[in-house]
Parts: C-alpha cells; structure tokens; sequence
C-alpha cells in the first residue's frame, strides 16, 4: 500500500498529548519504585501493551520488545500486544501519493521494519505449550535491572493436567557486540517425570502495525515487507536471508541453540529445532540461545550472512554467563560517569534512570544512525529521527558520552548528500537542507507545513555543532566535518531571506517549533537561532582559514564557498529581524502571532485537547495557542542573549497560551522556570517529564517511549536546577535545590574533565574527577578547579 499523504493533513509530532488532557493511563501499580529496576510482580494483560515497551531491551541498534519469549496464548486480545524486533536505520520505503500534488512535495517515505522474531522459545508439556494465557500463573516477577541491562524472569506454572514447571529466563542485547542478543531459559518439572520438548525457532512471518488513518502508531504499508531469500537449518544453527521490498536491503537473521543439563532428541523445524528429552523432577535443563542480525545497510551485501555467522559464532564461543559479566562492566563504566543522583524521592530517581537507560538503549553509536522520536522500542512515527536529536538528546550524549554525541554529527555529516539534493528541490542554487523527519535521509513529511516549513532544523544541527566544539574543543572534527555542515547548511538562511524596506533580514514563510502556527514571517525563534548560525559559520570559517588553513582550502574548493557569502552572513546576522512588542515587553512569536484571537480555553472542553485531533490546522492557524515552547526555547539555547526580566515576560505570557500537547515542551516550561524564580512551576512541569513513560501519562507509551522527553528530564536537572549553561562566556551554574529533594548529584564531561556537581541544602560541592584544570561559575562567582583545589564547597545557594 503507498503512504498516502491525507494520513499527515495533522500537525507532525503529534502523538505526544498534554497529561491534563489525555485519558486516564492505565496504573502500574506492579512496578514498584525501586532507584535501579522495574519490576513486574503480576502478569496482568491490561498492561502487558504498555510493558512490552517499558521492559525493550536494545544496544542503539537492535531493539527487542518485551514480548515473552514464548509469545502470547489464544486469550490475547487483538492490538493488546506487539511483537516488536526492530534495527536502527533498517528499513523499506514506499512512494507517497498525493491525492492533489504539487512541486517539491516529499516523494518517498522511509520506514522502521519489524525484522524477525528470533528470541522465540517455547516449552510444550504434555502437547501443552507453556504461555500465561494457558494453563494457570501460581507465581510470575520480571525484572529490568538498570546496572547489568539483563531482562530476568521467573514463572511457576501448572498446565492443564496438573503439571507444574518452573521456567527462568535472562535475555540481554549486546551493548558491546553491535549485532548479538542472548537468552537463557531454564525449565525445571517441580512434580512430575516424563517428555518435555523446547522449541527454538525463528518467527520470519513478521509484518508492521498498521496505523490505518492514525500515522502516529505506525505504519501505512500492509502486509509483509520482507520477503524470503533462504533459510538453511543446521545441526544447530539457523540462517533465514530476507530482503526487503523496496529499498533492496538484504538482512540475515542467525541463531545457534544449545540444551544443557538433559540428553535431548533434536529434531530440525522449518525454521528451528525442537529439544525432547526426558525431564526429571527437580533438575534443570537450560536452554542458550545466541542471536545475530546484520543487513546490506551495515556491512556490503556480499558478506551480509557470513559476517552474521561469525558473530554468532564468536557469541557462543564466548558464552551467556560472559555475555551477562561483559554487559554489567560496560554498564558499570556508564553509570559511573552518567549517573544522576536524586536523594529524597526512589520513584523519581527510578524515573531518571530509567530514561538515561532507555537513551543509551536506543541512541546510534556508528555514526550511520540516528535515535529516533520513540527509540527502538516501537514503531510509532515510523522510525524516524527529528530535530528532537539535536536539542533534546545531544546533550545528555554531549556531557556523558561525548563520543556518541560526536557520532550523532556524524550521521549528519553522512546525508548532507540528500541534504544539498533536498535543497535544489526547493529552490536554493546552494547550500544543503536537512530533512524534517527521515531515516536515510530523503525528507519523509507529507505534510509540509509543519514539516519542511520547520527550516529551523539547519540552525539546530548547526547549534549542537557549536555545542560540540564547546563541550570538547574537538577542532578536528570542524575541520573534518563540522565545517562543511555548517557553512552548507548556512547558506539556506541567505538563499531564503531578504531585506525589507527598512533594511531588516527578514525570513518569510516558515514554521518554528511550535506547530500551532504554521507558515509565518519572521518566526523569532528561527530568525535567532539563523543569526547564531550565520555568525557561528562566518566564525568558524575564519578560525579554520588562520588554524587550517589546508582544510580551510579543501572546503572551499569542495563547496564553492566565496569571501562574499562569509561577508553576507555577517551582514544579514546584524540585520536579523527579531520580533518585539514593546507595550507587551516580549519577544513575538512572529510577525503575526500576537494580532491573532487567542484561543478560547475556558470554552474548549478537556475531550477536545489535543486540539490537533480535534481541529483542523487552519482552525488552530488563526488563534494565538501554543503547542510547545518556541520562544521559550530560545530563551534557553541563546539564554546570554536575554536579561532575567526579558526572560519571566516572555515566560510569563507565552505559558498562558501553551497546551504542551506536545512531550518536548513540559522539560523547557520547567528549565525557564528554574531560572526566572518558580520554583514550583519548575518542580511540577519537571515531573510531567521525569516519569511521563512509566506512569504512561500520554496514554501512548505502548507505541513507543518518547525519547525527547526522556532527555527533557536530564536536561530538567542539569540545566533546571543545576542552572548549567556553556557558552562562549563559559560554563557556569546557579543550582537550586527543589523542596521535596534533600539533594542530588550529576557529572559531565567538559573540555577533557569530569566534573561532580552534588547540590543540597547548604550549597554546591565542585569535585574534579578527571582533568587537570576546569574554569567555571556558581552563580557569577568564577572559580577553577585543579591541582590542590580538586573539591570546592560553594555556599549561599540563590
């Protein structure tokens, strides 16, 4: 079926819903709040949707849901599970049609495959097959343990002849071996003797979730999009080749099964093994299955099924219990430089963890791939990766694994390609525009009003650039990378704007952050984060000429850059027009925004909201409503550009006509509130991020968890109580402590230090970890860090 483009006539990025507006969630009164784990204490199908999501195992290439491993009985009810196994960046695509079609509208989309069920096992006793809608739970827990990234569980179960077997099981995806999962399963009859068979196979019938008309959950496409290449059944071993529909990726699917503790009769399935054997009361058989996904998108297609089998190879050489102490001393080396430390609240430090956890999970590590909206976790928005990289996710990376946040820049890097072709179809004879939503690259938004108007995505990318080079003082990867991204992607703001009658850069027809107002002149927060770039590209272009002066040439040759266009930027950036009212004292949203009749909330009803399901775009178009912060994000990622006063205005007025039907909003709200003094507005939007996946608060987690968000939350503490900015005035920080908390801790990585800021009552410790010397601030005091001066104590908190 081909993605049609009426599914988009909605505002993009839809699926996240203000928690004041949406259903009541389902409660997960099984998840007890534990600072380390989630723990599941009942098997209940009402939640099992939503668990499947929360429980995903993944190392930012494969994803694996939180299906058992046996699948689910006959009870299940249709839509009330997934199961999910996907690979970042592996996907197909399909031709988007448009029922009224015009020039430079996105041609073909590109979507997140649902690859093979490998980790499929099931125990049969008596021609029983063991699942929870069978036979009867006499005890069940599962557990997601955050420090060794193993997924344990624990099942007694009695089948409908009265035989009772307790089955234990650990699954764990490598986050060292890019292409390995495991599990174990062990069974073990508590009152009985006789034939039990274990089935380990391969499940290659796997289709996508159809979304019907709701693109957020998933996809538009029916039926399979894998289609069968090979499937050779070894001794052990499994080998099933696909390749996909459209997009021509071969991908190849091992596994290699070993039955420990009982002689077992095995016998080849179509696609697996079956284990008979002569089970003994009380003794244990534990079956090992090792896993290995590769595809023609990684590695060249030649060595597609080789390259899987040496990595399953060297998996089982290895061994689970390997497996499982590699996994805990990889983590052990994350969480000491990553952790965030809440004292006074488990269910919120639970919550913490539990989203740093999931971004590791979920985030692209090769430079290849990206972290898209909901991970690897589910198929809502289809895979995609958006803006949502650059100002949500990269910090968290930036300032705890520096060398993923370099990676992520990388991807850039690898599509400017698609990116300079982009542009052409827009019109611009130079420069490169990066796509709204995408995977590999081509722009996958239908709805071009709220996707390829959002021009702001070139200065985002260019933004995080700047961050990097802050952060690290990585001048290689400028000269390598970053400056080609840069200067390419600053050219669209010459290309796109022009001067008015009063010799003000204008930029006209865009969409910013806010996808309540679309298509408007002078969006203030595009207009200022473009004047950044154009200053940060004119910048750099004259560093890279003095330091470089070899790279420097090498650019300019490969993209034809000239002295005028440096000269150009300098001159727009000064020219900028940047929106603001004086009789208000605020910046506007944009030319138009405060003439608009502002939305009439006391007369919309709580079903309405959000008002995107409920309202046609040109409805919401006309009003003066916000669905995400837009100038508030300004007021935080060019936070040295405004004074306090500029700031609580701005706050103060544009809060009162934002829904937050959008999970990327709540975290900014709760930053600026930090900072201009409310502190209660701080703490309560902080929490509508903190936890939004684990209580489900946008009643969708099932689709996927929402990775901006689970970022907002670091950033909520780094940049919200700890008052954390870097910029070219330096790295400062103004903590504050919230009421409810008797303290906390976080690290970040800095111009080659570790540094420890710990906050509680009385002040602030500054402890170097690593590093000689750190300059920084705490609340305008500038101090240094270093030789005999490792630790500071900073009092009188603001």
């Amino acid at each position: 079926m081909p993605h049609t483009a009426h599914k988009d006539n909605a505002v993009e990025n839809d699926i996240d819903t203000m928690r004041a507006y949406t259903p009541a969630p389902v409660p997960s009164p099984a998840l007890d709040p534990e600072p380390w784990c989630i723990r599941e204490r009942a098997a209940d199908p009402a939640r099992a949707f939503l668990h499947e999501t929360l429980f995903t195992l993944g190392n930012g290439y494969i994803g694996m849901r939180g299906t058992p491993e046996e699948g689910h009985g006959p009870g299940r009810a249709p839509g009330g599970t997934l199961e999910g196994t996907y690979l970042n960046g592996f996907h197909d695509t399909e031709t988007i049609h448009y029922p009224e079609n015009a020039y430079g509208l996105a041609r073909t989309n590109e979507f997140m495959l649902n690859v093979p069920n490998a980790k499929r096992v099931t125990v049969i006793v008596d021609g029983e097959p063991f699942t929870l809608e069978t036979g009867t739970v006499l005890a069940y827990e599962r557990m997601l343990d955050f420090r060794t990234g193993v997924l344990e569980r624990r099942v007694e179960w009695e089948s409908g002849t009265g035989k009772r077997l307790r089955i234990a099981s650990r699954r764990l995806v490598c986050l060292e071996r890019k292409h390995v999962a495991a599990l174990e399963v062990a069974v073990t009859p508590l009152n009985f003797s006789g034939e039990v068979r274990i089935l380990s196979d391969v499940d290659a019938a796997v289709t996508n979730l159809q979304a019907g008309d709701d693109p957020r959950v998933g996809s538009a496409i029916t039926g399979p999009s894998l289609q069968l290449a090979g499937c050779e059944v070894g001794a052990s071993d499994v080998l099933v080749l696909q390749r996909t529909r459209h997009s021509g990726f071969l991908l190849a699917t091992a596994t290699d099964s070993v039955l420990d503790g009982a002689e077992a009769r095995v016998e080849p399935l179509a696609s697996g093994h079956a284990f008979a054997f002569a089970a003994r009361a009380g003794i244990t058989a534990v079956l090992h299955k090792f896993i290995a996904y590769a595809s023609s998108r990684d590695v060249d297609e030649a060595r597609v099924a080789s390259h899987a089998r040496a990595e399953l190879a060297a998996a089982r050489a290895a061994g689970f219990d390997a497996l499982v102490r590699a996994q805990a001393l990889w983590l052990d080396g994350f969480w000491r430089e990553a952790d965030v430390v809440i004292d006074g609240d488990d269910a919120l430090q639970q919550g913490v963890r539990f989203n740093q956890f999931h971004l590791l999970q979920s985030v692209g590590r090769d430079g290849k791939t990206n972290i898209a909206a909901k991970g690897v976790t589910g198929e809502g928005y289809e895979g995609h990766y958006f803006w949502d990289t650059e100002i949500y996710v990269f910090p968290f990376f930036l300032f705890s694994r520096p060398e993923i946040a370099r990676a992520l820049l990388q991807y850039r890097y690898d599509i400017l390609p698609q990116a300079r072709a982009r542009a052409r179809q827009m019109a611009h004879a130079r420069g490169a525009l990066f796509p709204w939503r995408t995977i590999a690259g081509e722009e996958c938004s239908a709805y071009y009003p709220a996707g390829t108007a959002q021009y702001h995505i070139n200065a985002d990318v260019a933004y995080s650039i700047r961050q990097y080079l802050l952060a690290t003082n990585d001048f290689d990867f400028i000269a390598q990378y970053g400056a080609e991204i840069v200067l390419e992607t600053a050219r669209i703001w010459l290309g796109l704007g022009s001067y008015d009658r009063q010799g003000r850069f204008c930029i006209n027809e865009v969409t910013g952050p806010d996808e309540y107002t679309a298509l408007v002149n002078n969006n203030y927060y595009t207009n200022a984060m473009a004047r950044m770039h154009m200053t940060f590209a004119a910048d750099m272009a004259d560093r890279l000429r003095a330091e470089r002066p070899d790279d420097h040439a090498r650019v300019v040759a490969l993209i034809g850059l000239e002295q005028a266009e440096i000269d150009a930027m300098r001159a727009a950036s000064a020219a900028m027009r940047l929106p603001y009212d004086e009789a208000l004292g605020i910046h506007e949203q944009d030319d138009s925004f405060l003439s608009k009749k502002r939305w009439d909330f006391a007369g919309t009803p709580a079903d309405k909201y959000p008002l995107l399901l409920h309202y046609h775009p040109l409805v919401i178009y006309r009003h003066q409503v916000c669905k995400q912060a837009d100038v508030v994000l300004a007021l935080l990622l060019l936070s040295n550009e405004f004074s306090l006063d500029d700031k609580r205005r701005d706050f103060d007025y544009y809060e009162a006509v934002t829904t937050h039907d959008s999970s990327l909003s709540s975290c900014i709200f709760s930053i600026v509130a930090a900072e201009v003094g409310y502190r209660d507005k701080a703490y309560a939007y902080f929490m509508e991020t903190a936890r939004l996946d684990l209580d489900n608060t946008h009643a969708n987690t099932e689709y996927g968890v929402h990775t901006a968000a689970m970022a907002g939350t670091w950033l909520g503490v780094a940049y919200g109580f700890g008052g954390m900015r870097l910029d070219e005035g330096g790295l400062r920080f103004a903590p504050t402590l919230p009421d409810r908390w008797n303290g906390y801790r976080f690290k970040v990585h800095v111009r080659g230090a570790l540094l420890e800021v710990a906050v509680d009552a009385g002040g602030a410790d500054y402890r170097l970890l690593a590093g000689d010397r750190l300059a920084l601030a705490h609340h305008g005091r500038a101090f240094e860090l270093g030789t005999g001066h490792a630790t500071i104590r900073m009092e009188n908190l603001a």
